[in-house]
C-alpha cells in the first residue's frame, strides 16, 4: 500500500537572521551530510496522507498572526553537534496551538518537549562538537529574530522538498 512521505513543519525566519545561521551551517556542518537550510524544525514527522489537512490547519493558524521576535539566548551540544538556542512565548502558544489539532496523528518524537534551536553542527565526533560549543560561546551575545512565517516541506529521505509557505501577515 503506498504511504506517503511524513512532513516537517519549519518556523520561517527573517531573511538576515536566516542568512546567519545558514552560513554558519555551511562553515561547520559536515558537506557530505548538509542537504538542507538552517532551520528551526516544529514538527518533524507529519503523516502526508493529511497533506489538505495540515495545511488547512497552518492556514488558519497563520492567517491573523503577525511576524513576532524570537530571542537567541545561547548555543547548546547536541553531542555530536552544537545549535543556537531560541525562546519565545509566541512561538510555544503557536506550536501548542497546532500539537492540539494535531495530537492524534503526532508521532512519539512530536510529542516532546520542544526546544526550539538551529542545528549549525551535527554528526561530527563529540570532541569536535565540544571544541566548536566552546569556540562560538566565548564569542557569543544574545540577539534576536524574527518570525515571518512556516515552512511545509516533504520528506523523501534526502534534501527537503517545498511544499508551501505560510507567511505571517505584516502589520
Amino acid at each position: 500500500m503506498y504511504q506517503p512521505a511524513p512532513l516537517i513543519l519549519t518556523l520561517q525566519l527573517d531573511e538576515r537572521s536566516f542568512a546567519f545561521f545558514d552560513a554558519q551551517r555551511r562553515r561547520y556542518f559536515p558537506p557530505e551530510r548538509n542537504f538542507i537550510p538552517a532551520h528551526l524544525t516544529l514538527f518533524h514527522a507529519l503523516p502526508g496522507e493529511y497533506l489538505a489537512a495540515i495545511m488547512r490547519e497552518i492556514e488558519a493558524c497563520t492567517s491573523d498572526r503577525r511576524p513576532f521576535t524570537l530571542d537567541v539566548t545561547g548555543l547548546r551540544s547536541l553531542g555530536r553537534g552544537v545549535a543556537y538556542a531560541l525562546e519565545s512565548t509566541e512561538l510555544a502558544q503557536l506550536r501548542r496551538q497546532l500539537a492540539l489539532a494535531w495530537n492524534d496523528r503526532l508521532k512519539s518524537q512530536d510529542r516532546q518537549n520542544h526546544q526550539p534551536h538551529v542545528t549549525v553542527q551535527n554528526k561530527v565526533d563529540p570532541t569536535q562538537a565540544r571544541a566548536l560549543l566552546e569556540e562560538l560561546c566565548e564569542s557569543f551575545e544574545p540577539f534576536q529574530v524574527e518570525a515571518t512565517g512556516l515552512e511545509l516541506w516533504w520528506y523523501r529521505g534526502g534534501p527537503w522538498e517545498t511544499v508551501r509557505s505560510f507567511s505571517f501577515p505584516a502589520g
